[in-house]
């Protein structure tokens, strides 16, 4: 008996017959019956919500209506303010010169050790260099910083959200100079004017009413290490100075 089912079963494989089929009619395109009412909907996952905008980054300085509004008091400002950069492991170095100079320079940061006095290593001889082959003395030009005190890796763009521009600008506005030197590629952003534009800042240094000849070039660190940038850089000193 065996061996016969299993010789029908042959028989069918043969014929290509290997499944179970069913004569039942079934509708592939019914509906889906309804859900008992007895069953609980399973409640819909909620959307997450949005996060939150970040704050706004806080303002360096304090109200502007609290800065100094003379050269001497803000000098005085900027070397004892905390809230300019709440503290650090270097010493806050102060600006130095007089209002109406012939030429105000602006760099990044002081030298790493600066410690009275701004821009006392290598690139503050490297500037001295430059501005005495100029035929310009030390009571005739005006040394600033954007930040106050050495700052390994300054993160620039939240700076200038801060306000360090602005307190830059109003710098600039008190020790009102006939001409603006800047060093570094990082001040021409902060007096508004785009990178893409290359290392010039501005033909002029537009503030309250007033404008300034302004010139910006790579960082005194970037000169001290190669002789071709200190020649391209004083081509260019030469031609806009003879302007």
């Amino acid at each position: 008996m065996a061996d016969e089912f299993a010789a029908a079963l042959d028989w069918w494989r043969d014929a290509g017959v290997d499944h179970d089929y069913s004569d039942d009619v079934t509708d592939w395109l019914a509906a889906p019956e309804a859900q008992p009412a007895h069953q609980e909907q399973q409640p819909k996952p909620k959307k997450k919500a949005e996060p939150a905008p970040p704050p706004p980054a806080k303002k360096i300085g304090g109200a502007r209506d609290d800065w100094p509004s003379e050269l001497a008091a803000f000098q005085q400002w900027i070397a004892s303010n905390d809230d300019l950069d709440g503290g650090g492991a270097f010493p806050p170095i102060a600006p130095r010169g007089i209002a109406g100079a012939e030429l105000m320079v602006i760099v990044p940061e002081p030298e790493e050790n600066d410690s009275e006095s701004l821009l006392s290593g290598p690139q503050g001889r490297l500037l001295s260099g430059i501005l005495q082959a100029a035929g310009i003395s030390d009571d005739k030009f005006y040394l600033a910083s954007v930040l106050r005190r050495h700052t390994p890796m300054p993160d620039w763009p939240a700076l200038r959200a801060a306000g360090v521009g602005e307190i830059l600008s109003h710098h600039i506005a008190l020790a009102a100079p006939k001409r603006i030197l800047a060093f570094g590629r990082n001040i021409p952003p902060l007096l508004g004017n785009d990178t893409a534009q290359g290392t010039v800042i501005l033909p002029n240094f537009n503030h309250e009413g007033g404008s300034i000849p302004a010139m910006g070039v790579g960082s005194l660190a970037e000169l001290l290490r190669s002789a071709g940038r200190r020649q391209r850089f004083w081509q260019r000193w030469l031609e806009w100075t003879d302007s």
